[in-house]
């Protein structure tokens, strides 16, 4: 019998049609034997070591040979860039089963040059065997199988994931499958795991007739997706992950993460197929991960009708260990029928680690999994081992069935040892910290090293690797491991000005491994060092007078205590800064060190001093011959905000929301913060509550008391006074700062607006392709049309509006952002000039007292996903209709584009421009040539990735004619 080639291409019109059958290619007759199989690769680990040449192994599980069933002596291999070998030769043969034999092939293939992307290795067999329940005529279907290889120099010496259980399995009807193919990845890339469609694949006999076209195998579904549905099973209790959902419909599901495939329940006994990809990921600097290989194994699971029910299988809890301790986990297993049990382990680490079973039961099997980590083995993702429980039921034809559960083992780095720390050279002000070489040094390692003021007393976790932002620890250096020395130094010099008199400095460090496998290691113990004296630190910085000039700032600081003393003459300049950052500037004379007593003071009475709209930055700088001797950290003034909210709903009261921030290098949080606030027709403030705040500031909600609430129309003032501390006993407490005066009068909130954004009709623009203008090559540009009317929310709500703020985000998954404001007499928008019309926007109104609305509904827009391309070019360098791309488009991710001749010859494939901007070439060739096609009607499929939030992805096929 002969089989048609497997193109799957749509085609048009009737003459289409008879061309594909004109040119249908037959492979040589064969029956169907292929069961299941999978390609790995690795690269080239020989001492003359080329980066582009990779070695392949591919399994095969097939039916015995014998009889219509042929003996897969050879395999034809496709290795993606343009060459293909049809006869690799058989490795290996092995009945693992009755009627069934594990086949591999061992195969290299040395490729030209790197690629931007990866070659497409693959396998092309006939036929698939004939008693598959879920693919229609598998008999009469081609089994393909691929693998995926990156050649960039950059990845070195990459290994690729290896799948460590057999592609073959066994179910039972009415009871849970679990399977997980146990993939190991030696250099510790992240793996993901993808459900696939089983696939199949037709190719040309004759040069260049080497890549294969694969597509979905005819008919296939999901194993619990047959039809009559009563076929499919139910779910039957099951404690998870997933759940069983008893008497609900069948599931069959793959985690994407750990690889588990769980199938909840099989219904009929049969033969079944299905694919999954194992995907490799490499993370690369900037924290973003790269798709480096796929493997795709097809596998298939054999479901038979059994009295024998699944044995329990009981591992150890996950855990981490330091590389080099040894780790034991000890494995049972229980059968519910008394069967005994064989228990086996896999996993990457297998060998050197051990899995020994003790016994198989009954009553209970037992197992003992030893592994002594390496540093080679530190990684940030755990390393897997499957534990697998399969029950041996007796009888001539028995159905063995499997317990399978994961023990996630994360290795982690070894603390660093010996961390100390002493005084640098004297008058230096700097620190020495020194440790003893690291056990674990790993090229392209580093040393990460931590300083805070005072000890922590801080306890790590025992899994605990770097150090946590909450033990207030900053980073303040890192270094390369590189050094072999039995001793490593570095110097703290603390910056400029050296590390600050009167100061406790901690340190503690740890190592970071490199990539792809990255990790960690724990931190050492902590190591401090004291610095006699004491440091010139503000102490106040607290406003006396609010207004909008002539404002009073009062700013009080701690005279340092220097050893040895500085050399006269000794003076303090203070600056000042409309800002936290700066610039400062001075202000006032020099003040001598001498004429001032312990704490100093300098009053600020400025002019042009705003403290009513505004805060201010000081710094104090101790001079010593009229050089900086040492530099304050600098303080701001309290700056107090609030907004006053009218109640709207019954219940609620009417309130003033308090804001306010403050930028100091004491401590706020352990004092709390006192709220004052003056009454309408009051002389004086009173205290009415106090908060804690946080470092940079706090908030309070007043609603007045139960027996006098806050009225609508009156003017209320408020101000805060801070309680600060630098938590030390040789520098100063109890640090009183008082934030300006700040009135607010609770007004009618302004009316809500109601947006209304107009929509494009898609069904209508995609009706009418042909009649719309051609899309610029730039891309299109849209205009979103907004307008709003004002509702009557709240009641008695104002319309005095003085402005509007309009909120856009560029699709439904940011946040809204302030876009623009427009007049209070404007009610509508066009925001011009977008390369999307996709967009989310919101309008808020604003009255003359600066108070805003609750904001407008909130409403989005989508694009449509338009896309036309002609039907001719004319690539003839004319300079008109030169390159084959999109007449109309919105816009596009990327587009993976192919074209074929009229006997379905693939001569164009390229994912490089979205846009297409086909020139006629057609592929390259072993010659390095990319010929011109000649003139003539070709056919083209694109694949479109759109670029919205959803990455929608549609394909397009149709026919074109080149003309020159």
């Amino acid at each position: 019998m002969t089989y048609s080639l497997l193109f799957r291409l749509t085609r048009i019109g009737v003459l289409l049609v008879l061309l594909v059958g004109m040119m249908s290619i037959s492979f040589s007759t064969q029956a169907s034997h292929i069961r299941a199989g999978d390609i790995q690769s690795k690269v080239d680990t020989t001492a003359n070591y080329n980066p582009r040449r990779i070695f392949f192994r591919l399994t095969l599980y097939c039916s015995q040979p014998g009889g219509m069933i042929p003996d897969q002596l050879t395999a034809a291999i496709f290795f993606g860039d343009g060459s293909c070998n049809r006869n690799v030769p058989r490795t290996t043969d092995v009945l693992i089963r009755p009627g069934i034999r594990r086949y591999t092939y061992d195969f290299e293939h040395t490729y030209n040059a790197a690629s931007t992307s990866p070659y497409v290795v693959s396998f092309i067999g006939e036929n698939r065997n004939g008693t598959i329940l879920n693919i229609r005529n598998p008999d009469s279907q081609s089994f393909y199988i691929a693998t995926t290889v990156t050649i960039d120099p950059s990845l070195l010496q990459n290994r690729s994931p290896v799948l460590r259980r057999p592609a073959l399995d066994d179910a039972t009807i009415a009871q849970v499958f679990r399977h997980n193919p146990a993939a190991y990845d030696a250099d510790g890339d992240s793996i993901a795991y993808q459900l696939i469609r089983s696939q199949q694949a037709g190719e040309l006999t004759t040069v260049p007739g080497c890549a294969p076209m694969p597509t979905t195998a005819l008919g296939y579904v999901r194993p619990n997706n047959l039809t009559p549905a009563s076929d499919n099973g139910r779910q039957v209790a099951y404690p998870g992950p997933p759940v069983g959902i008893p008497g609900d419909t069948s599931t069959f599901q793959m985690n994407p993460i750990t690889g588990d495939i769980t199938w909840n329940s099989p219904g009929k006994a049969g033969e079944y197929n299905f694919a999954f990809k194992v995907k490799e990921f490499r993370r690369i600097p900037g924290g973003f991960y790269r798709l480096i290989s796929e493997v795709i194994r097809d596998m298939q699971v054999t479901v038979r009708p059994t009295t024998n029910r699944l044995p329990n299988l009981v591992i150890p809890p996950d855990l981490c260990v330091v590389a080099g301790t040894p780790v034991v986990g000890n494995v049972t297993a229980t059968d519910p029928n008394g069967n005994p049990i064989r228990l086996y382990a896999n996993s990457g680490v297998l060998p050197p680690a051990t899995f020994t079973q003790a016994s198989p039961g009954p009553p209970t099997a037992t197992g003992t999994f030893r592994w002594t980590p390496s540093c080679a083995d530190i990684r940030a993702s755990p390393t897997q081992v499957i534990f697998n429980a399969e029950n041996q039921p007796p009888g001539l034809n028995p159905v063995p069935l499997t317990d399978i559960k994961t023990w996630n083992i994360t290795v982690i780095g070894p603390a660093p040892q010996n961390l100390q720390v002493r005084p640098g050279p004297p008058n230096s002000r700097s620190a020495i910290l020194s440790w003893r070489s690291y056990i674990c040094r790993r090229p392209g390692a580093r040393v990460l090293i931590y300083r805070r003021e005072n000890q922590s007393g801080a306890v790590f976790g025992p899994c605990q690797t770097g150090i946590p932002a909450s033990a207030g620890y900053t980073q303040i250096a890192v270094l390369t491991y590189t050094d072999t020395n039995d001793l490593v130094e570095y110097v703290d010099n603390g910056g400029p000005q050296g590390l600050e008199q009167g100061k406790t400095y901690c340190y503690r460090i740890y190592v970071d491994f490199p990539l792809p496998g990255r990790g960690a290691s724990l931190a050492s113990e902590e190591a401090c060092i004291d610095f006699a004296g004491r440091p010139l630190v503000i102490r106040n910085v607290t406003v006396d007078q609010t207004a909008a000039s002539n404002g009073q700032i009062t700013v009080r600081w701690s005279k340092p205590k220097r050893i040895p003393e500085l050399t006269e003459p000794r003076q303090f300049r203070v600056s000042r800064a409309a800002t936290n950052s700066g610039p400062f500037t001075p202000i006032g004379s020099l003040i001598a060190l001498n004429s001032v007593p312990n704490d100093t003071t300098y009053i600020d009475r400025d002019p042009s001093l705003d403290t009513q709209n505004r805060s201010y930055s000081y710094r104090v700088e101790l001079l010593s011959q009229n050089l900086v001797a040492e530099t304050a950290t600098p303080a701001s003034s309290v700056r107090l905000d609030g907004t006053a909210f009218q109640a709207v709903n019954v219940g609620e009261q009417n309130a003033v929301i308090l804001r306010w921030t403050y930028t100091v290098p004491w401590d706020n949080t352990r004092s709390p913060t006192i709220i004052y606030r003056k009454d309408p027709n009051a002389t004086a403030f009173v205290r009415i509550g106090t908060t804690t705040g946080t470092a940079t500031g706090g908030t309070y909600r007043d609603e007045g008391t139960a027996t006098q609430r806050l009225l609508k129309g009156q003017t209320y003032c408020y101000y805060v006074e801070t309680n600060g501390t630098y938590n030390s006993p040789r520098l100063p407490d109890q640090l009183l700062n008082l934030s300006q005066q700040l009135c607010v009068t609770v007004r009618n909130l302004p009316c809500a607006p109601v947006l209304t954004l107009r929509r494009s009709n898609c069904d209508s623009l995609a009706s009418r392709l042909f009649e719309l203008p051609v899309t610029p090559v730039s891309g299109p540009v849209y205009t979103n049309s907004l307008s709003w009317t004002l509702s009557n929310t709240p009641t008695d709500c104002s319309r005095g509006i003085v402005s509007y703020d309009i909120y856009y985000s560029p699709n439904s998954e940011d946040s809204l952002r302030l876009l623009t404001s427009v007049p209070g007499t404007q009610l509508s928008y066009q925001h011009q000039n977008l390369p999307s019309e996709v967009g989310c926007y919101a309008v808020q109104a604003v009255d003359s007292s600066g108070i805003r609305s609750v904001r407008s509904n909130r409403e989005c827009k989508e694009d449509c996903q338009l896309f036309l391309l002609p039907n001719i070019f004319t690539p003839n360098g004319d300079g008109k209709n030169d390159t084959f791309r999109p007449k109309v488009f919105t816009p596009i991710r990327r587009t993976h584009f192919m074209a074929f001749n009229r006997w379905g010859v693939k001569i164009y494939d390229s994912s490089s421009d979205p846009l297409i901007n086909w020139t006629g070439g057609g592929s390259r060739t072993e010659s390095g040539v990319a010929p011109s096609v000649v003139e003539g009607v070709y056919y083209y499929q694109a694949e479109v990735e759109f670029n919205n939030v959803s990455q929608t992805k549609r394909t397009y096929k149709g026919w074109l004619q080149v003309t020159r």
